[in-house]
């Protein structure tokens, strides 16, 4: 009894494995198809950009980005960029599409993350004190993004900067705005609402204050962000490769996601 159980588990870890190796085949074959027929036309053939459409195998950044991250530009595109969405294509053949990209950028699967996300969640919520402003999973703070997919479209690289240069190309919705009473009372944060006549202010501690503009002595929008702008001095290189992997590690697995790690 006991050979028949494991000669019937083996063929089917035998099985298993074969129709996963024939997906991973077929999306071997489609790929160039796919990117010939949709994609060389303004990228090129080899990848490396066209009159209608940039480089996508040599630039560092799209090497970078995770498999995730390509293949939801691949579905939902870049309307800003000209660049429309291969939702149609459906998600195999999206997933062939980012292979082929891979291969042409002379690697197979995106390139691995530095550091270590568990250290990371540790740092996260201890000593990095992100988890103070940002949500992650639905836990955390309200003032700043919430973090849970924001790794699945941006490189190592960019988020690193986001981490210690946080003004840089900073939005200016995200501007420091500090508000003076009458009475001199300042009060800082975010400015959520804003017209010619009100104001909503979220400050520091994560209230919500609202402020008639008549009442008040000043308004200034500054252009820095409320995220502390000394990570870089804060944290070893070493450990914010950790917080970087953790987001991504994150990413990937966040709830919005297909299971195999790709965005709706």
């Amino acid at each position: 009894m006991a050979r028949r159980l494991s000669s019937l588990v083996v063929m089917v870890l035998l099985e298993c494995g074969l129709t996963a190796l024939t997906a991973a085949q077929q999306r071997m074959q489609e790929g160039p198809q796919i990117f010939a027929t949709k994609c060389a036309t303004c990228h090129g053939l080899d990848g490396q950009g066209g009159e209608r459409g940039p480089d996508i195998a040599g630039r560092r950044e799209l090497q970078q980005m995770s498999d995730a991250a390509l293949w939801g530009i691949v579905r939902k595109g870049i309307a800003s960029a000209g660049m429309p969405s291969f939702r149609s294509l459906g998600e195999t053949k999206i997933e062939a599409v980012v292979q082929q990209l891979r291969q042409l950028q002379g690697h197979g699967t995106s390139l691995p993350q530095p550091g270590d996300p568990e250290r990371g969640k540790a740092l996260f919520s201890g000593k990095a004190g992100c988890g103070q402003c940002h949500t992650l999973n639905g836990e955390g703070g309200f003032l700043g993004a919430d973090l849970s997919s924001y790794a699945s479209t941006q490189s190592a690289e960019e988020i690193r900067s986001a981490i210690t240069d946080p003004n840089k190309n900073l939005d200016r919705r995200q501007w420091t705005v500090v508000v003076t009473s009458r009475d001199g009372t300042t009060s800082t944060g975010i400015a959520r609402s804003e017209d010619n006549f009100s104001l909503l202010l979220q400050t520091e501690d994560g209230a919500f204050h609202s402020f008639t503009k008549t009442d008040l002595q000043s308004i200034e929008h500054q252009p820095r962000s409320l995220m502390p702008a000394d990570y870089g001095a804060r944290l070893s290189r070493g450990e914010i490769d950790d917080v970087v992997s953790y987001l991504v590690k994150v990413a990937r697995a966040h709830p919005t996601r297909k299971p195999i790690e790709k965005e709706n």
